[in-house]
């Protein structure tokens, strides 16, 4: 009888909470997310199977010594963000940026939605049973920039017990881009604005593709070294592409580190997605802070197109490409031709937005890198 009694104590169903069963439930809602709905399926199905994992009673799977607590230490250090970001760069074509440089400004405006986030988090202490410091507001913020790399980098920084709500909440935001976009961007443009078509963008020369990683590396390192490793690794991935020399390493960098690194990643960021870390007040106000965040930045980039065309209304930029400041990419951008095409279906502005998309990766990096300087 006291044998199976033991037996019984060491199983599963005889020590599970329900904090756990609840937390297990939401692995499998980011799993059907992932693969019924496709919403950002190679984060949410790693980060959701985790979630299942480190919820399993007894296994041990996230705590010190299991293999998820050994994944996390590639957050912990920094490491896999920092290779996803290497990956990310290789990913990227800069051309049509530096073909129109002035979507710049329109990937900086889009990073508005971070600092408004962080006085709002900051808000949120006046609210009976939340308490956010400085740090973990900071941290809530970057999901504003829908770049689901930084906002996991500066997690584990500055708030590393808010990582999994976190990650989920930006990786979610990312996924859910097609449906928050668009009434945004219709609400701030009149019929007119949306007609407006753009000139076909000039050609960029290899030797602007390969010198510009490098002067957007040194102006870091400079200006700000607290950016500098998220920009350094983008710049590295990007040069790796433009310089024509490492076709191997170039698509090592784009495949199979990034593919890798990114299903560790998700594990990892599952194992955080524990009841005691994940089930309190403070994750509810994350969400609807992410929620707002990422508004607020598709706004600021429209808006700013508009500013644009009133200082320049000669050689006007379509407000909708203003929308793909976020960093979502390539997501934003495809959003923005889209609706574009609904008001002229020839009017094609997916190489016009894949410039202020580019620019908001390398502006929530800057973002990260402020953010990063005034807590330090």
């Amino acid at each position: 009888m006291e044998g199976f009694i033991q037996l019984w104590e060491s199983t599963g169903l005889s020590n599970f909470q329900p904090g756990q069963a609840m937390m297990m439930a939401v692995g499998f809602l980011l799993l059907y997310l992932a693969i019924k709905k496709e919403f950002e399926p190679l984060l949410l199905l790693p980060i959701g199977f985790g979630a299942v994992l480190s919820n399993i009673p007894v296994a041990g799977i996230a705590e010190e010594g299991g293999i998820l607590s050994y994944l996390y230490l590639g957050i912990k250090s920094g490491v896999f963000p920092l290779l996803i970001f290497m990956g990310v760069g290789a990913m990227t074509d800069f051309g049509p940026m530096l073909a129109n440089p002035k979507t710049l400004l329109l990937g900086a405006a889009a990073q508005f939605g971070i600092f408004g986030t962080l006085l709002g988090a900051l808000a949120l202490n006046l609210v009976p049973g939340l308490h956010f410091s400085f740090q973990d507001a900071a941290a809530i913020a970057i999901i504003g920039g829908a770049d689901g790399p930084t906002s996991i980098y500066v997690a584990s920084k500055l708030a590393p017990d808010l990582l999994g709500a976190i990650a989920v909440a930006a990786y979610s935001y990312m996924a859910l881009v097609p449906l928050i976009q668009p009434p945004i961007m219709r609400a701030l443009t009149t019929p007119e604005e949306r007609l407006i078509e753009m000139a076909q963008l000039r050609r960029v020369s290899r030797v602007e593709k390969v010198v510009f990683p490098m002067v957007l590396l040194m102006l870091s390192a400079m200006l700000l070294p607290s950016a500098t490793p998220l920009i350094g690794m983008f710049c590295l991935g990007n040069l790796l592409r433009e310089s024509g020399v490492v076709d191997r390493l170039s698509k090592t960098s784009q495949n199979e580190l990034i593919n890798i690194v990114t299903i560790f990643l998700g594990l990892s960021v599952g194992s955080k997605l524990s009841a005691g870390q994940f089930l309190r007040p403070e994750t509810l106000g994350i969400l609807v802070l992410g929620a707002l965040a990422f508004s607020f930045g598709t706004a600021s980039g429209v808006l700013m197109a508009k500013v644009m065309n009133l200082i320049t209304p000669n050689n006007k930029v379509n407000p909708l490409i203003g929308a793909a400041g976020v960093s979502a990419v390539p997501m934003s951008a495809r959003v923005a031709n889209k609706v574009g095409q609904e008001s002229n279906p020839h009017n094609f502005l997916l190489m016009h937005a894949m410039g202020p998309n580019v620019a908001g990766v390398i502006g929530s990096a800057v973002a990260a890198g402020v953010l990063l300087a005034l807590v330090r």
